[in-house]
């Protein structure tokens, strides 16, 4: 119609994540073991994009509450996933489970203290599986990838949300298959 705003970039580029998080879910049983944690994985990183999309599309007052608590429990499970590895723990649903949900709250409440809960989970996220990468040789590789294109997108994401988009759902894709593997050390 005319008239109408056509979506933003930013917008567009959010279904990067919904793709990686279909590649995700298609892979899953692929995988073997943990294959129930990348399921849970492919559904944040979709609902990432899902919720990137309403957050940069129409943008309504609610979006943080659809934005943030996904891309919070991504960095959730992935750090609970290195931590369980590192310490020979059984990976726990409510481990990454419990901060996305209170982050709902967070969100709804005060937006600006989930963003804030957003990096400090992503700050433990890149410690955990750095400390994993270092731990697990056969591993390692994987991990720095993800790592290297996240840092990447971070870099790049100052200059363009859309490239951070984009290059945040491929890190997500290029970690997937560690999630829930455990590699002798």
């Amino acid at each position: 119609m005319a008239g109408e705003m056509p979506w933003p970039a930013d917008a567009w580029s959010s279904l990067a994540f919904v793709v990686a998080g279909a590649w995700i879910l298609a892979t899953a049983y692929r995988c073997g073991a943990g294959a129930s944690h990348r399921v849970a994985l492919g559904v944040l990183a979709a609902l990432v994009g899902v919720g990137s999309v309403v957050q940069h599309g129409p943008a309504p007052s609610w979006n943080p509450v659809v934005h943030d608590p996904p891309l919070l429990g991504t960095y959730a499970l992935v750090a609970a996933d290195a931590v369980a590895d590192l310490t020979g723990r059984r990976l726990r649903t409510w481990w990454w489970l419990a901060p996305t949900v209170a982050d709902v709250g967070l969100a709804a409440l005060w937006p600006g203290a989930s963003v804030v809960a957003q990096g400090a989970v992503a700050a433990a996220a890149v410690v955990a599986v750095l400390l994993r990468a270092g731990a697990r040789p056969r591993l390692r590789p994987r991990l720095l990838l993800a790592l290297a294109v996240l840092g990447v997108g971070t870099l790049a994401g100052q200059l363009s949300h859309p490239a951070w988009h984009v290059l945040a759902a491929a890190a997500i894709a290029v970690v997937a298959p560690a999630v829930g593997r455990r590699a002798p050390p």
